[in-house]
């Protein structure tokens, strides 16, 4: 680039090799971080550095004061959970990263007068960068060249309207070019660009809302905040109690407690069941940009379809031409408007059938969304629109009816025009005369038929929204059968739409598809949906799909959809296959019911340590576990099957309130178990008031088995065979530790007697009816 007066001029042939190397080393790129994953030490601090972490390790070192190293083996929680977590995410986070190469964005860069492709980072300051529609900007700079270039800027000003680019305007990073095409110079690259942290933010994580993440935070706090108060609370009681010989003992009840009320797999569970989950559909040519996204799929009750690319393929071709004239200029005209610089589908397909023309092009207006129509300036021939029938001829004309019918079967078709002298760059010329039909064929998906079938079956609502003709749109809903439609011409023009938002919502909520829709109306209509409580998912491909796609709650993309629609879905089908979406929200309704399943075992046992807690505080008795039984036990009864019951299969629709039904299960079934641990600590003292603390400690920890076995088998029902060998396996384990006195006396500090046992597994049996009972009240929803 140079100055002549104050303007900056085009250096046409762009950087040179060694201009390029010498910003590369000067650090002036536009590098950015991947946003598919975290950095690998981002992901060893996230899983190291945790709160409940911090509060086990303290614990550990108080057990260590005390002597009891048994009593510590509590510790190898934490080292297991933050070791399962970092390998398990960098996993995930190599398969992640390797499918993102796949979705990445690519910019077009002038270097030594050759226009090549390269990855959006290695993009460097002043490089001269051409965008075309569907582009997404990839830094800021000057305009060197325009030609109909109209950029749309929502994303950093939330003003809907394109903005129409000149030569010397500026254009910022992480707004969509719609209309026409260009150059521009990067001036502002990575950290230098105006618009780098906005970007960051608005277009890549819009905050996808996860019940389960937004349920286990609200359980977290309200534990912690008991923590802290029953905390002090206990050790005061357990130094004055008359069971403790010393402060080791007493500290030793103390930590038992508080370790007890420490849910410390549950946020490793529910990371590494989305985790997984996305390195599942990874494999299925899907890529999760945001983890959550997975269940926010499994919610969705209201999918709001493009046509194009997503109930048919993307690819179109030319069909044939319908005219009442010589096609000798009609020809030409097409083969002009084939060859505009802002190529698109439509484009493609008509320079396939119309190669070559004499004619000069001096002008014209490109395509966009909103216009549905495009025009070529010609020397000597005149102006030639070519576009939507409806759009070109609003008031209808001598080609409409012919138009309708043929959009009826099904047919994409436009309307070619001409006109003397053309328009004011914007608008239609004057005089426009019709000249022709161009019909265009599209293919429809073999999959789309049973993908919208499995829908419709979950109860899902479908809405196909298209900036295609009505009749063309309705045709094809028809044929893959979109619930809610029976003949083409029911299909809604939508133009004919009201602008307010609840009228909008009634009309939504009436018929199923829709065409002629602008992009400022299909973000509406993803709003109106919203605003009576509808969770929405769009799917598209196009640039006019981009807004609406980040507005709703999942945006699904297609792989060779526009730049600009990838970077602002959750989700990216890579392979353009409308299929993967079932597959995807089976996934998520399976992490949603595992995970629910996995948080009652966990809240169980905080459950019924809050309440032997309570019960310590009031009657003044030592804690009837010890660290080491609880380790144990929670081992057998909620760590292994916990993480085993969460990653098996799970065909579960979606229902809302995780976390009332969660606790409506989990604070009787733990009452149940701490009153029935602390009636057996009760029972054997009068029975063998010579045995002392540890006699109750071996009954309290036989009852907690008993009981938390039949709890899981409660949560585990339907019992298949795997379910039901967990069980059996999970109890002989519990049976060898009792019966094996080396792993019994010396390792869990049990002091196991037939009399012990016996009272043990009487109070247990009595406490698992009762959690049977509990669980007829409060139905569990298993598969």
């Amino acid at each position: 680039m140079s100055e002549v007066a104050g303007v900056r001029v085009e250096r046409a042939a762009g950087l040179t090799a060694a201009e390029v190397a010498r910003r590369v080393a000067e650090g002036r790129t536009n590098a950015v971080r991947s946003r598919t994953s975290r950095s690998t030490g981002q992901i060893v601090r996230a899983n190291v550095i945790t709160p409940f972490n911090g509060l086990l390790t303290a614990l550990f070192l108080v057990i260590l004061a005390t002597g009891r190293w048994q009593n510590g083996l509590f510790g190898l929680v934490v080292v297991a959970n933050t070791a399962i977590g970092v390998v398990q995410e960098l996993r995930a986070k190599r398969t992640l990263d390797r499918l993102a190469v796949l979705n990445a964005p690519r910019a077009r860069v002038t270097r030594d007068g050759v226009t090549s492709e390269v990855d959006v980072g290695d993009v460097v300051a002043d490089d001269l960068v051409t965008v075309r529609a569907g582009d997404q900007v990839v830094a800021d700079g000057p305009v060197t060249a325009a030609d109909g270039l109209e950029v749309d800027e929502s994303l950093l000003t939330g003003e809907s309207e394109p903005v129409h680019k000149a030569v010397g305007d500026d254009v910022r990073s992480g707004s969509i070019v719609v209309a026409g095409s260009g150059r521009f110079t990067a001036t502002a690259v990575g950290a230098d660009a105006y618009a780098t942290r906005l970007t960051a933010e608005a277009r890549r994580f819009t905050a996808v809302r996860s019940e389960l993440v937004a349920g286990t935070n609200k359980l977290l706090r309200w534990i912690s905040l008991m923590m802290l108060v029953v905390g002090p609370l206990l050790l005061w009681s357990q130094l004055r109690s008359p069971d403790t010989d010393d402060w080791q003992e007493a500290m030793t009840g103390a930590v038992a407690a508080l370790v007890g009320m420490v849910p410390e797999g549950l946020v490793l569970l529910t990371s590494l069941a989305f985790m997984l989950a996305a390195v599942a559909l990874a494999r299925r040519q899907t890529l999760v940009q945001e983890l959550p996204a997975v269940e926010v799929l499994a919610r969705v009750d209201v999918v709001c379809l493009d046509k194009t690319g997503t109930l048919t393929h993307g690819d179109i071709v030319f069909d044939r031409l319908v005219a009442d004239e010589p096609q000798d200029d009609v020809r030409a005209a097409l083969a002009l408007l084939a060859t505009a610089p802002d190529a698109n589908a439509t484009s493609t397909a008509l320079a396939e059938e119309f190669s070559s023309t004499a004619w000069r092009r001096t002008g014209g207006v490109p395509f966009s969304s909103a216009r549905k129509w495009s025009s070529v300036d010609t020397d000597g021939h005149g102006t030639w629109v070519l576009g939507a029938p409806e759009m070109v001829f609003p008031e209808g004309g001598p080609l409409s009816d012919r138009a309708a019918d043929l959009a009826a079967q099904g047919k994409r078709v436009l309307v070619l025009a001409s006109a003397r002298s053309p328009g004011d760059g914007t608008s239609l010329p004057a005089g426009l005369t019709g000249r022709a039909l161009v019909v265009l064929a599209e293919r429809i998906r073999d999959d789309a038929a049973d993908t919208l079938r499995y829908f419709a079956e979950q109860g899902v609502a479908l809405r196909v929204i298209s900036g295609d003709n009505p009749r063309t749109v309705g045709a094809v809903a028809v044929a893959v059968g979109v619930p809610g439609i029976s003949a083409a011409g029911e299909a809604v023009d939508a133009r004919t739409l009201p602008d307010d938002p609840d009228a909008l919502a009634d009309v939504l909520e009436a018929s199923a598809v829709y065409g002629r829709v602008t992009p400022q109306q299909k973000r509406a209509m993803v709003g109106a949906l919203q605003r009576r409580g509808h969770v929405v998912a769009m799917t598209g491909d196009g640039v006019n799909d981009a807004m609406a796609l980040k507005d709703a709650d999942i945006g699904v993309a297609m792989g060779n959809g526009a730049a600009a629609t990838r970077a602002v879905a959750q989700l990216v089908l890579l392979d353009s296959r409308f299929a993967h979406l079932p597959d995807v929200v089976a996934e998520g309704r399976r992490v949603i019911a595992n995970i629910e399943r996995a948080a009652n075992l966990f809240l169980v046992k905080n459950a019924y340590s809050l309440v032997l807690a309570l019960v310590v505080l009031v009657s003044g008795i030592a804690y009837p576990l010890a660290p080491i039984q609880l380790t144990m036990i929670s081992a057998l009864t909620i760590g292994i099957p916990g993480f085993v019951l969460a990653l098996g299969p799970n065909r579960r629709r979606y229902v809302p309130g995780f976390l009332g039904r969660v606790l409506r299960l989990a604070v009787p079934t733990g009452l149940v178990i701490g009153l029935a641990a602390f009636g057996g600590d009760l029972v054997i003292r009068a029975l063998d008031p010579a045995g002392g603390r540890v006699a109750g400690q071996t009954v309290a920890t036989v009852v907690v088995l008993v009981a938390s076995l039949w709890t899981l088998s409660l949560l585990a029902r339907p019992l298949t065979g795997w379910k039901a060998a967990l069980l059996a396996g999970l109890a002989t384990a519990a049976a060898v530790v009792l019966a094996v006195p080396l792993l019994a006396t010396d390792v869990f500090l049990l002091a196991v007697t037939p009399h012990r046992l016996l009272v043990g597994l009487a109070v247990g049996v009595v406490a698992a009816a009762l959690v049977e009972l509990v669980g007829r009240f409060v139905p569990v929803r298993g598969d």
